[in-house]
């Protein structure tokens, strides 16, 4: 891959400072510039970060000809508007989940995508690292039988409420945007197809927005997933993919580390009236290591910038982030939180 893409981060919150960090480590990308509506919060993010431009408005930042790509790590409901832009404007863009606040704001980034022919994607990261691949290979060879049940859950315990825009309603804020999306995106990538049923419960915090939901999707071909994300309850925060003859844990599956990412691949115990004495004894659990080779943003830049200077084929495709999107609406329309 020659050359390098030259990145404007749209934002200066603490996610677009952890891709930053990765960013600076990866070997086809590099931060060129970063815009804020703040002026000195882009000023002081530069300097943080040894950024060499910082602009005092989104629009200076994606009109900047010295920019290819744009990171774009605003709130979400500022998703579509940015990246409809950015795009418009000649730039990239690789978008924060969830990608838009709703399915009608996801159909026109892609169809600002296509008009424009501009790549657009969604930062799903745990997609780009080799770890999701290695469980997917390990699930298709037949290692755990047939897919049944594919379990997750992703929590955290929140006590900063007050200027937290995960508490927002109008920027887009609840657990289902912010965490559930993994969990859904997760169960369709490993289930390889769409649900045809889908069901969810949660409670509302007063602000208006979920803060713990709980979910139940079927798929068409016999697969069923649960999972519960939340924001004000802790979880284990694993992946469990559970078939005929055994399942897979991923103790870490949403953010694995850049050396020895873990996947345990476990035999059942048959039931006592299966047993026989031909019957042979499940070995024991296998527990497998993937490396990434680096930072897990990092890794996510260079993919993206390799469907860039080489059109390798996107980690998240367009369909995948308007699938995922018709399912939140679904989910959020079910425990009265609407867009």
């Amino acid at each position: 891959m020659a050359g390098k893409l030259r990145w404007g981060i749209l934002g200066t919150g603490n996610i677009a400072k952890q891709f930053v960090t990765g960013l600076l480590l990866s070997r086809h990308g590099t931060p060129a510039a970063v815009g804020s509506r703040v002026g000195e919060s882009a000023r002081e993010f530069s300097r943080q970060c040894g950024i060499g431009r910082a602009h005092g408005s989104y629009q200076a930042l994606i009109d900047d000809p010295e920019i290819d790509a744009i990171y774009n790590a605003l709130p979400n409901s500022l998703h579509c508007q940015w990246s409809v832009a950015a795009m418009k404007a000649g730039k990239h863009v690789l978008c924060e989940k969830p990608l838009a606040m709703n399915v009608a704001e996801t159909e026109q980034m892609l169809a600002a995508s296509q008009q424009t022919g501009k790549l657009l994607m969604e930062a799903f990261m745990y997609r780009c690292h080799p770890l999701t691949a290695a469980v997917a290979e390990t699930v298709k060879s037949g290692a755990i039988g047939d897919l049944k049940l594919i379990r997750t859950s992703f929590c955290y315990r929140t006590r900063k409420i007050d200027g937290n825009v995960r508490y927002v309603r109008e920027l887009g804020g609840g657990g289902l945007m912010d965490i559930g999306c993994y969990c859904i995106d997760f169960a369709r990538y490993f289930a390889g197809a769409e649900p045809t049923t889908v069901h969810a419960v949660g409670t509302l915090h007063e602000s208006g927005v979920d803060d713990l939901v709980s979910a139940t999707m079927l798929f068409p071909n016999g697969v069923v997933s649960n999972f519960t994300c939340g924001m004000s309850v802790q979880a284990d925060n694993t992946a469990h993919l559970c078939g005929s003859e055994g399942y897979i844990e991923i103790p870490v599956p949403w953010k694995p580390p850049a050396h020895a990412a873990k996947y345990i691949v476990t035999r059942g115990i048959p039931p006592r009236m299966d047993n026989s004495p031909l019957t042979p004894v499940p070995p024991p659990r296998d527990m497998r290591t993937v490396d990434a080779g680096g930072d897990i943003y990092a890794v996510e830049a260079d993919d993206f910038a390799s469907a860039i200077l080489e059109g390798k084929p996107l980690r998240v495709r367009p369909e995948d982030s308007l699938a995922n999107m018709r399912i939140l609406d679904q989910m959020r329309q079910q425990i009265g939180v609407v867009f």
